[in-house]
């Protein structure tokens, strides 16, 4: 890349200042991490739109790592956003206004430049797949109080929830744990997604109706629609792609559950997919697809440090192999 191109992405692009983060600490962007040196100061030339910021703390020797955390921004054109390192609650906070615009003009001014990390724009494309659908709209109807996702405030949310194997595993491999300081930091609210029933339930109806509107979730999809999303196939698929990018990159297990009854229940559907809803269900099946291509793929594990996905989730075990061996993919 020449240095005028470049040049013009630094000023065009998004920065992301990040002041005294201890070195060692694990910081990403969307499919992108780095490992803190000495003189990292942040990441520059990302392109302006939706973006999942995520980081997890280390110990003294780089050799143990906590909890990740995580939480999107949408930002614009040459939009500077500043975090500073909270050394007792090993967090990025923000700054107050007035410290953070002075920061700001010091980043357009070029005083940060050789401490920050470029974005690989080659890898954009992957995350553009994961995230087309997830908006500012939808960022701010799902994302918790202060923004911010993270398994270490899931241990009520949770704990009832995990009863399969496949959740009890990654409970464990997300160290979603019963020690205080977990427990402390699990009086914060997590995301607000929608409420997407298991069983369906209608009073005045017949055994036999009531067992067909369990087989097809198609009645179900539609209330769904009118009454959460607004009418809006998007909303719900930016819901799927939000939860999806929570729990993979920021080991959400709340995101994985949510994930997981979005699948399900579109996957659950026998007439929307051929009459009433094909559009959406071709939008979901590209969605899905580039979502367990991207995930399965082992490469990309170690760029995200994740390896929540593995082939055990195509096995005949998985509940994604019993949802999709009688959906024809073909048809739709």
């Amino acid at each position: 890349m020449d240095p005028e191109t470049a040049l013009e992405l630094v000023k065009h692009g998004v920065t992301l200042l990040l002041l005294d983060v201890p070195q060692y600490t694990l910081v990403a962007v969307d499919t992108q991490m780095f490992s803190v040196g000495p003189a990292f100061k942040g990441i520059k030339m990302i392109p302006p739109g939706v973006h999942f910021v995520y980081y997890s703390s280390s110990s003294r020797d780089g050799k143990e790592f906590s909890s990740i955390i995580g939480f999107f921004i949408d930002a614009g054109p040459s939009e500077v956003i500043v975090r500073k390192w909270d050394q007792q609650e090993e967090r990025l906070i923000k700054l107050s206004e007035e410290e953070e615009e002075r920061y700001s003009q010091a980043v357009k001014n070029l005083e940060f430049d050789r401490q920050l990390g470029p974005y690989n724009l080659s890898h954009y494309e992957d995350w553009k797949q994961l995230s087309n659908f997830i908006t500012k709209s939808v960022i701010e109807r799902l994302e918790p109080i202060g923004g911010e996702i993270t398994v270490e405030c899931e241990n009520e949310i949770v704990r009832n929830a995990t009863k399969m194997p496949m959740e009890d595993a990654l409970g464990k491999q997300l160290k979603v744990g019963n020690s205080a300081t977990s427990v402390g930091k699990s009086q914060r609210k997590g995301c607000y997604y929608t409420s997407i029933p298991h069983v369906v339930k209608c009073k005045g109806i017949s055994g036999q109706e009531l067992t067909s509107l369990n087989l097809d979730k198609t009645q179900l999809l539609e209330t769904l629609l009118a009454k959460d999303y607004g009418g809006s196939e998007d909303l719900l698929l930016g819901e799927l792609q939000f939860a999806f990018v929570a729990f993979l990159m920021g080991q959400s297990l709340e995101a994985f559950l949510q994930w997981k009854s979005l699948v399900s229940l579109l996957f659950g559907c026998t007439e929307a997919p051929f009459r009433t809803r094909t559009h959406l269900f071709t939008k979901f099946i590209k969605v899905i697809y580039n979502q367990l291509k991207y995930g399965l793929q082992k490469d990309h594990m170690g760029e995200t440090g994740s390896a929540l996905l593995d082939d055990s989730w195509i096995s005949a075990d998985s509940f994604l192999h019993h949802l999709c061996k009688d959906v024809r993919i073909d048809k739709i």
